[in-house]
């Protein structure tokens, strides 16, 4: 009788990889989401990529390859063709007479190991490696997106008009449209690839600079020569579907793009600016939201309030923070893990940047009165379960919300304030009635974001800055015993550091001290001190004990911390 495979979960438990707790919330997560447990494990951030890997190629007999400590000679890459390597993303490793070893990501891909079989016409020899490495590799030696992107803008800067007249001509003409699509398409290409939230192009007065956002941090990628701004920002338009010859009033358009196997969206702003058109392509990526509950970030008792507040029949559920804070991931994780068949969701959102299926959701089209309010009201005679209200923005969309809320619905919606207690003060200011907001509230939540630190590269910081120790409010108490990380930088991070975000969250649960505080039109103060009386831990506090557990460092919550005037309470 043969032995029994060992199961992946198992395996990693076996090695203290993993929590023993934590699985059977992986196996749920994996289950609701059809994904593989390996996939979940590392999408909720329970174990490494690595870690996965090393304990698929011990459940299935096979070699491990650390692409970083090993990697694949270059002379060896042309024994399979280049486009079956990005196809696939699987790497040659070496060859032994007919049999060829492989590197691949995935075991269980009989597929394409006899897809390879068939067209190499050779034995394969499977071994693993962690997709992200593959496709790092790939991107650097096979395809490489960077030196493609310097290779091109440097050619069609060497191939420039030397007149003004010249300049103006070739701006246009359709012979400078294949290199300037070409350089287009790879400077998005690789912000994708690099994991990057928006990308910039910012004219200047003797060139045309260009910035990838990654993990909340702008980074300059390269400036484009003066000449090759109006091809460039006509090609942005005509792929987002925008007037090319209207270049005084703001533009917004949208463009889908195939990159890799994925479909992107990216939202397309155009910003007349002094020195020519400024453009701003936010990219949508679909896994972006898809991050499940438990990988937001929440302290262990905060994520236990969370599930309990969402599962409420009725009520409003705030998230606020300024743009960029997370609240629509956050908002959008809530509703997928409420999204079941028994169940009827409607959103109405400004704009639509995500679709799920199952959820109804509504385009805020001000430009023909189909307003949030408008839509609020059309809502609630679809017999809705749960509404999600994109931004109270008036008190018109206050007080719709607020009697949906009272009338048996959950309602979800984001506000703009820097701490929870504010948003309380805010709906009043904005004209709702003190009772209306006391009584149909049930919980708010502040939250920022926060870099993490790579997990390659992490290590103990020997000497961790005192003055910025000082300035987040540590005690001597607070550090005894405890250990301060970093990042040093690696291949994985671009050198520097962190690698991914989480959230810092300050949640204040309603209860009748606070209810009776907002009835009675109290200030923000005396709310965020009922709230902490409570036991509510503030923005900072939390971005303190993710230092300490070592998910940040000092330094990225100082800087997200001041910038948000947080530190002083």
């Amino acid at each position: 009788m043969s032995k029994k495979r060992k199961q992946l979960g198992e395996t990693l438990v076996g090695w203290g990889v993993l929590n023993a707790n934590a699985l059977p919330q992986a196996l749920e997560f994996a289950k609701t989401h059809n994904k593989r447990i390996g996939d979940a494990l590392v999408e909720l951030e329970l174990c490494g990529e690595d870690d996965v890997s090393k304990a698929l190629a011990a459940q299935f007999g096979l070699e491990y390859i650390d692409l970083e400590k090993q990697p694949v000679n270059r002379e060896v890459l042309n024994l399979i063709p280049s486009k079956m390597i990005s196809d696939y993303t699987i790497l040659p490793l070496a060859e032994d007479g007919n049999r060829l070893r492989v590197i691949v990501h995935d075991p269980l891909d009989l597929e394409t190991l006899d897809l390879l079989r068939f067209r190499l016409n050779r034995e394969i020899v499977p071994t693993l490696a962690p997709i992200s490495k593959i496709k790092r590799f790939i991107d650097k030696f096979v395809s490489s997106d960077s030196d493609m992107l310097s290779q091109t803008m440097k050619s069609i800067d060497e191939d420039a008009p030397e007149t003004e007249d010249d300049k103006k001509k070739g701006a246009v003409e359709e012979d400078a449209d294949a290199p300037i699509i070409r350089l287009v398409n790879l400077i998005i290409t690789e912000a994708v690839h690099g994991r990057a939230s928006d990308i910039h192009i910012e004219p200047m007065g003797n060139r045309v600079r260009v910035r990838y956002r990654v993990d909340g941090v702008c980074h300059v990628r390269d400036d484009i020569p003066k000449h090759m701004q109006a091809p460039v920002t006509t090609r942005f338009k005509i792929m987002a579907g925008l007037d090319i010859a209207e270049k005084r009033v703001p533009q917004d358009g949208r463009i889908k793009m195939k990159i890799g196997n994925g479909q992107i969206d990216f939202r397309v702003s155009a910003l007349p600016a002094y020195h020519g058109e400024s453009m701003v392509l936010r990219i949508l990526r679909p896994d972006s939201v898809n991050v499940g509950i438990p990988a937001l970030g929440f302290a262990e008792d905060d994520f236990a309030r969370f599930l309990k507040i969402i599962q409420r029949p009725n009520g409003i559920f705030l998230v606020t923070g300024p743009t960029g804070s997370g609240k629509t991931t956050t908002l959008y994780s809530a509703l997928r893990d409420l999204n079941k068949p028994d169940r009827k969701i409607i959103t109405a959102e400004d704009p639509v940047e995500y679709n799920f299926t199952g959820i109804n959701q509504c385009q805020v089209r001000d430009d023909i009165g189909l307003t949030f309010a408008k839509i609020l009201r059309s809502m609630l005679r679809q017999a809705p379960n749960i509404i999600l209200v994109g931004e109270i923005r008036d008190r018109e969309v206050g007080d719709v919300a607020i009697q949906a809320a009272l009338t048996g619905h959950l309602v979800f919606s984001t506000l703009h304030t820097n701490d929870a207690p504010s948003a309380i003060t805010r709906l009043i200011d904005m004209g709702i009635k003190p009772f209306l907001v006391a009584s149909a509230i049930q919980a708010i939540l502040a939250q920022r974001l926060i870099r993490v630190i790579c997990a390659e590269c992490k290590a103990v910081d020997p000497n961790p800055d005192q003055r910025t120790l000082k300035l987040l409010g540590f005690t001597e108490e607070q550090l005894a015993g405890k250990q301060v990380y970093k990042g040093a930088g690696c291949k994985r991070c671009n050198g520097s550091g962190y690698r991914g975000r989480i959230g810092i969250f300050e949640m204040m649960l309603m209860n009748s001290q606070i209810r009776e505080l907002a009835f009675n039109r109290a200030t923000a103060s005396q709310l965020r001190a009922a709230a902490k009386a409570s036991g509510m831990r503030n923005l900072l506090e939390d971005g303190k004990m993710k230092v300490l557990s070592g998910q940040t460092t000092p330094e990225d919550l100082l800087r997200v911390t001041q910038a948000e005037g947080l530190l002083v309470e």
